[in-house]
């Protein structure tokens, strides 16, 4: 008896507390357990080596459109530009988060601390390639397609964590429009991001045609695999460009979108399913593939591309006038030379403090 006696008590005890805990928790709005996130990322895993090394006098905050844009040594002044044309067309708040690795941040911190652009909101995060180990099949085709921050836009979730949408754009690129245009379309219920497609301009096939240019899915994909044909994907489908795009970050974790796309990264790598050789890249396929018929359909004039394909793409200067965004993709960068339309882009250029970048021009 005195032994049920003491569980009894025990068991009061107990109850006692559980109870005064509720009640602790209830005026103190406290939860009892901690609620697991529906986030993709697990920053205890090689993913987190993504990390904030300098950041702007304000943090990111609600209202701010946040831009995600890369800093390749070599490609830097491309950056500038582009973060240029974006504050200088538009009213609206913007958050940049540049994205480097780590033998540029001090040069990038300098450029745009002794320029003009020293009162943009930004945070420079350094990229630790580590996370592609054993995920790029080497490629000797097109060696700088295989540069790490090309991957960048694969970890959007690891970078932004505070954000519902954000903008991801290449650095050969310039806004002529007002970003928080591009920023307002809607997604489509169930699409994790909004992209360009390839076929979308009319009055630019029989440039694009006269040039080689891909626009499907047979430029990018190598269909005598049996795995891209088991993908039931026509070849015939029009591809569509991954240098610019939103993305709906919520979606992109809730589909496991990096996980998708790593996987298909290691597919190359066992079975060389696509190369720089085809299309624009290694970048490009896994996101054609994890992608098809599930992303919106940007705006034409919010992506008008090709301009570094070959110095002869020649586009009317009213057609480029009125464009929102210009994309010299291609080899024929607007900072080198020969380029085409590099009036258009080199207004938005700041030239570098330091020296160390300097653009190629036939006369100099």
């Amino acid at each position: 008896m005195a032994l049920i006696r003491k569980i009894n008590q025990g068991l009061l005890l107990l109850v006692i507390l559980t109870f005064c805990l509720v009640l602790y928790n209830k005026f103190h709005n406290t939860p009892l357990y901690e609620e697991v996130s529906a986030e993709e990322p697990d920053f205890e895993t090689p993913h987190s080596s993504v990390h904030t090394v300098e950041e702007s006098r304000e943090d990111a905050a609600e209202g701010l459109i946040p831009i995600i844009i890369c800093a390749t040594e070599n490609r830097m002044g491309g950056t500038i530009a582009t973060i240029n044309s974006i504050y200088k067309n538009t009213k609206a708040k913007v958050f940049f988060y540049i994205i480097t690795l780590r033998d540029s941040l001090s040069h990038l911190s300098k450029w745009i601390e002794s320029t003009e652009l020293k009162d943009i909101q930004y945070k420079i995060m350094e990229f630790n390639p580590a996370i592609l180990e054993g995920k790029v099949r080497p490629d000797s085709a097109r060696p700088e397609l295989l540069q790490p921050l090309n991957f960048v836009r694969y970890f959007i979730p690891y970078l932004i964590r505070d954000h519902e949408k954000v903008i991801y754009l290449d650095d050969d690129i310039i806004i002529q429009g007002d970003i928080q245009e591009l920023y307002n379309v809607v997604l489509s219920p169930g699409h994790a991001a909004a992209f360009s497609t390839d076929c979308d301009l009319t009055s630019t096939h029989e440039m694009v045609r006269s040039m080689g240019m891909q626009t499907t899915y047979m430029g990018h994909l190598d269909y005598r695999k049996a795995t891209v044909r088991a993908l039931g994907i026509n070849p015939t489908t029009c591809s569509f460009n991954v240098g610019v795009f939103i993305a709906n970050v919520t979606e992109w974790k809730r589909q496991r979108i990096t996980k998708q796309l790593e996987k298909w990264l290691v597919a190359n790598v066992e079975e060389n399913l696509y190369s720089s050789a085809l299309g624009e890249g290694v970048v490009t396929p896994p996101m054609l593939i994890v992608f098809h018929d599930k992303h919106t359909v940007l705006n034409p004039l919010w992506h008008i591309r090709h301009l570094g394909w070959s110095p002869d793409a020649r586009y009317s200067e009213h057609f480029l006038t009125e464009a929102k965004l210009l994309h010299w993709n291609g080899r024929f960068k607007p900072w080198d030379y020969p380029t085409a339309h590099m009036e258009f882009w080199e207004r938005w250029y700041l030239p570098d403090p330091t020296g160390q970048f300097r653009l190629v021009r036939h006369n100099i």
